[in-house]
């Protein structure tokens, strides 16, 4: 695909999702999970987070299934697979697909298994600050369902099975070739690369230990590949600010949850409705992460932290 947007959108198209159908997915993620779904003329449902994980709340997600639900897109936030096993009963038991958004998680694990081969389809980002990272725009769309395979094959192709013969009502949304040459090469490192990272994790949480911040849970169920390491953090945005003036880079990945954006006001969420999302938008930040992070500048990170609450 030209891009992983593009993967959600095709997806959901491809699986009937339209108008009056509800999808279930959570706020505390990136408005392309939730924007596909408008698109496809459905509504958004959000439920919330599991405080330690920052990913969908199986519980949660079973209190939201009306008889106008038909998928749930699971986010795999920050590099950690969700709680699938859970959230697959639950999608047996009512017919409901599962979409799972590994744009953040690709070669992470859940329970042995590769994020993204437990639902009925995954969609993959290779923006270039992804794990694996183009050098522009790039999507993938996988399934073991071949009929949907094809459906999304021809929706990305101007709705065309054959040349200059439209089936359906379709989209331009092939990969560049260019930029599949680069992922084809990039694509050897992609574990040793997530090694990498996970190994910067455990020197920050080394760093770290003793400080008021939280540093990130990883499940027991999971391979974690960092795609972020976000720290829970007291006067969260004081302590941005330090670390800038240190020229320290840091984000907050997502300062306002969906169900409280302008563009989904009229979904009547309103504040203190979906808690966890809310309390992390207001304390998480994510810390310098790559593969070629040294241990001296995860040092400068944390002597700076470390000053800062030190004060």
């Amino acid at each position: 695909m030209a891009s992983g947007t593009d993967a959600l959108r095709l997806t959901l198209t491809a699986l009937g999702i339209g108008p009056g159908d509800e999808v279930i997915t959570m706020p505390f993620t990136f408005i392309a999970t939730a924007n596909t779904i408008s698109h496809c003329e459905a509504r958004p449902v959000f439920v919330d987070i599991a405080p330690r994980t920052y990913n969908i709340d199986p519980e949660a997600i079973e209190a939201a299934i009306t008889e106008r639900a038909k998928a749930i897109v699971v986010v795999h936030l920050y590099g950690q697979p969700a709680d699938m096993h859970p959230i697959m009963e639950l999608a047996e038991a009512h017919g409901l697909y599962v979409i799972e958004d590994a744009a953040q998680a690709i070669g992470a694990r859940y329970k042995g298994r590769q994020a993204g081969s437990i639902g009925h389809a995954v969609c993959l980002s290779f923006y270039p600050t992804k794990n694996l990272g183009a050098y522009g725009d790039g999507g993938m769309a996988a399934t073991n369902d071949a009929a949907l395979a094809e459906k999304v094959d021809i929706l990305r192709r101007q709705g065309s099975k054959k040349k200059y013969h439209a089936e359906v009502l379709g989209f331009n949304s092939r990969l560049d070739s260019l930029q599949a040459a680069i992922l084809g090469v990039k694509l050897k490192y992609l574990d040793g690369w997530n090694e990498a990272r996970r190994r910067a994790a455990r020197r920050y949480n080394e760093l770290l230990a003793g400080l008021p911040v939280t540093t990130p849970y990883e499940s027991p169920d999971s391979y974690h590949v960092y795609h972020q390491y976000t720290i829970r953090a007291p006067q969260r945005d004081a302590l941005a600010a330090y670390l800038k003036e240190r020229s320290i880079g840091t984000m907050i990945y997502y300062p306002v949850p969906l169900h409280l954006q302008r563009l989904y006001a009229s979904l009547g969420y309103g504040e203190n409705s979906l808690p966890e999302s809310e309390q992390a938008s207001q304390e998480v930040l994510s810390l310098p992460m790559y593969p070629e992070l040294t241990e001296a500048q995860q040092q400068e990170v944390a002597w700076a932290i470390r000053e800062f609450y030190g004060r």
